[in-house]
């Protein structure tokens, strides 16, 4: 998922598993259609083999992981994600895209071009019909309990440290990458403020209910192991 501490987590992952690693960000998920999207992930998933993952023992990126749904069913796979509170996500995002972007650059997408050079509000780009509902969009037709591990990341440290137990058997470096400079725009705690905070939680309804999903999954999986830590943000 975009802005969920996912370049943290991938170094984190590279570090651990070496060249069994492999990155997948080609698919540009937000850059087509829901359409388009979902049709390119089944199209790929019919076509994959498991002799195609010789020597691979991670895959990580931007994708959605229907692309994957089909390749489990010949090839032993664990699905993990991280979710962020999606308006504190959203704010991540926007900041993101317009300090990286370089309109120079083939793998800018029309949306991201769009975001700059139309000079795109934070609400408006909160409000865009492109960006509703990220994490649904992403997770269509793979339901969420079928993801063998969610890490939110408002309790990152943590979550990794059970994901490196759990899934990994191992423990693993947590890593700090891709972090906002320090003479960026302010940070989401200082313009979530600034936005109407109701309308943007009613329009991404899906994802704050899928998010607070996870917050409770994790709240029983911490209850369950006897630890405490909390989970309500």
């Amino acid at each position: 998922m975009p802005k969920t501490a996912g370049t943290s987590f991938r170094g984190s992952l590279e570090e651990h598993f070496g060249d069994r690693f492999r990155h997948d960000y080609q698919d540009y998920p937000l850059a087509h259609t829901p359409r388009a999207r979902r049709q390119r992930a089944r199209d790929w998933g019919e076509t994959a083999r498991p002799g195609d993952f010789a020597g691979v023992d991670c895959v990580h990126g931007h994708f959605l992981p229907l692309k994957y749904l089909q390749l489990a069913e010949r090839l032993p796979c664990t699905f993990v994600t991280w979710l962020r509170e999606p308006v504190a996500r959203l704010v991540s995002h926007y900041h993101y895209w317009l300090r990286a972007y370089d309109g120079d650059s083939p793998l800018v997408s029309p949306l991201h071009r769009r975001v700059v050079e139309e000079g795109w509000t934070l609400q408006q780009f909160c409000l865009a019909p492109e960006l509703r509902d990220v994490y649904s969009e992403f997770l269509w037709g793979f339901p969420l309990d079928r993801l063998d591990f969610v890490g939110i990341t408002e309790f990152f440290p943590e979550d990794l440290r059970y994901f490196s137990r759990e899934i990994l058997g191992n423990k693993v470096r947590a890593q700090t990458l891709n972090r906002r400079p320090p003479d960026a725009q302010p940070g989401s705690e200082a313009v979530v403020g600034d936005l109407d905070r109701p309308r943007i939680e009613a329009y991404h309804a899906r994802d704050v209910a899928l998010y607070r999903r996870a917050l409770q999954r994790r709240i029983d999986r911490l209850d369950a192991a006897g630890e405490s830590g909390g989970g309500v943000l």
